[in-house]
């Protein structure tokens, strides 16, 4: 998918910067900004509506030293 976007002076001129000084392109570094704050968003979003879930008792906990064990952490 190919995007536009606008970015404010500073913005610009710190990824020119990066670009630079790195030597990568500007796409490599806007697409590890993408997917990095793909991750954040979704740990954010993702993990509110779990959360969300186990409060309305829609979803189960278990707990942390059950899930050790079965993983054989306890050692």
């Amino acid at each position: 998918m190919e995007m536009s976007v606008e970015l404010d002076l500073v913005i610009e001129q710190r990824l020119d910067r990066l670009v630079r000084d790195a030597g990568r392109s500007k796409e490599f570094f806007l697409q590890q900004m993408i997917l990095q704050g793909l991750e954040d968003v979704e740990d954010a979003y993702l993990g509110a509506a779990v959360a969300e879930r186990i409060r309305r008792g829609e979803e189960a906990t278990r707990p942390l030293e059950v899930v050790v064990a079965e993983l054989g952490l306890d050692d």
